[in-house]
């Protein structure tokens, strides 16, 4: 289809809606209409597997689903199942829930590095509660952050430090510092200037770019050196690089770490899990300070602890993390061909983990732009491609990967001649797509 005559006035009538009862017009940033082309940001209606469809009735091939919460795809039976098992028979009670029990038993097989484990429901409550123990396990005050890394929590320790920063006291952020991803000379040198401070280092082991060898068996090293915890973040790791994370591939275990996203395939669900000693902590097995880790009145709600648990035994049984690598080896492959083949090859680019692929959009200078990206997703989008990202579900067939490469050459061949022109503009149709953290809306 023509990307002038796609058009979704149903949307666009929802997203106004949206705007005027709620703030942002989304529950999360990254899901905001400004991250779309003007009047082109679809509002969904249902999905089933790797499709989606909006209110104005178009289909679409869905990637980066739900964040790259849903891994296996939308409705996936399997967890449908067990999560209608727990429906019937109550999902929130005044004590534990034998649930509880499975559910931990299940994480600790799969992810075997880590000894205990606790539920929430957000990623930011389970990072924001391993840095709070790592506070409190230390006496120290500091936290380091990778800088590197663009996201670790909505709480005032992590946010402070980012261009929205307004309704957070100075005096909390100047307690976050930041080292570089890959550079363990420049880490030293931090841990070394706020030498007993620094209460941990927290990062995503791998992102992008494979870790550089040694890298992360040096940060183990140094966290112990100087009595710092080290966490790892892995929300995107999880399930997606293997069924134990970063940590069960790469073979470097830190004293913490969090998961969410894939564990709950679209249901709420996350945990924060590690070394016994510390999270006995949060515990009442212990004869030290009580800390407060984590106390959620629905982290243990029975049906997303039934629906972690099947995803996780389908990862398990049904091979899905290398599945997950197949399906972006192909699409990576096919989109990189469809690229060059258009002339395209240096400015529409490809990065990262097969199972966990974005896209770089660059101008005739080979600069970020926002400009191209947005002119890239109209395309995208009329071509029904849904694709903020290029990463992937297993419920992707052979056919939506081949479908999906002959609308990325389409709009590559668009993409030349705005580049020709030196000049996106008359292809954008408004404003272009804007960054998630930026000062002003």
């Amino acid at each position: 289809m023509d990307t002038e005559e796609f058009q979704l006035p149903r949307s666009r009538m929802a997203n106004e809606r949206l705007h005027a009862m709620i703030p942002g017009g989304a529950h999360t940033y990254a899901k905001g209409d400004d991250q779309w082309p003007e009047n082109l940001a679809p509002v969904i209606s249902h999905g089933s597997g790797a499709h989606v469809w909006d209110i104005d009735g178009n289909r679409y091939i869905e990637y980066g689903s739900g964040l790259r919460s849903v891994s296996l795809g939308h409705a996936h039976p399997r967890v449908l199942e067990a999560v209608r098992r727990e429906l019937d028979r109550g999902s929130n009670f005044v004590r534990p829930s034998i649930v509880e029990v499975e559910a931990a038993e299940r994480f600790l097989a799969t992810v075997p590095t880590a000894e205990m484990v606790k539920f929430a429901k957000n990623g930011s409550d389970v990072t924001t509660a391993a840095v709070r123990l790592a506070r409190a396990v230390t006496g120290r005050p500091r936290v380091a952050i990778c800088g590197d890394h663009p996201f670790f929590s909505v709480d005032d320790w992590f946010i402070g430090t980012t261009p929205m920063s307004a309704g957070i006291p100075a005096a909390t952020t100047e307690l976050t510092v930041a080292f570089p991803y890959g550079d363990l000379a420049a880490t030293q040198e931090l841990l070394t200037r706020y030498q007993d401070e620094i209460a941990c280092l927290i990062l995503e082991p791998a992102g992008h770019t494979e870790p550089p060898p040694g890298y992360l068996a040096g940060l183990r090293e140094l966290a112990d050196r100087h009595g710092c915890v080290l966490i790892f973040d892995e929300m995107i790791t999880g399930l997606r690089w293997s069924e134990a994370g970063a940590q069960g591939l790469y073979g470097v275990v830190p004293d913490l770490s969090t998961f969410g996203k894939a564990l709950g395939n679209g249901f709420a669900v996350s945990a924060l899990a590690g070394r016994r000693q510390l999270m006995e902590w949060g515990g009442l097995r212990h004869s030290g300070d009580r800390v407060f880790l984590l106390s959620t009145t629905h982290g243990a709600e029975t049906h997303s602890l039934a629906a972690a648990t099947a995803v996780q035994t389908t990862y398990a049984e049904e091979g899905i993390t290398a599945q997950l690598h197949a399906l972006g080896e192909r699409l990576a492959a096919g989109v990189r061909a469809a690229a060059a083949g258009m002339g395209v090859g240096d400015h529409v680019v490809v990065r990262g983990r097969a199972s966990n692929l974005v896209f770089a959009t660059l101008d005739e200078n080979r600069q970020p732009s926002q400009q191209y990206r947005t002119l890239f997703l109209r395309q995208l989008l009329a071509g029904g491609v849904l694709a903020p990202s290029f990463v992937v579900s297993s419920a992707l067939g052979d056919a939506d990967i081949d479908r999906t490469v002959d609308v990325v050459a389409q709009a590559c061949a668009v993409y030349r001649k705005a580049l020709d022109a030196a000049d996106p503009t008359p292809w954008l149709a408004g404003r272009p797509v804007k960054p998630v953290f930026r000062r002003l809306a």
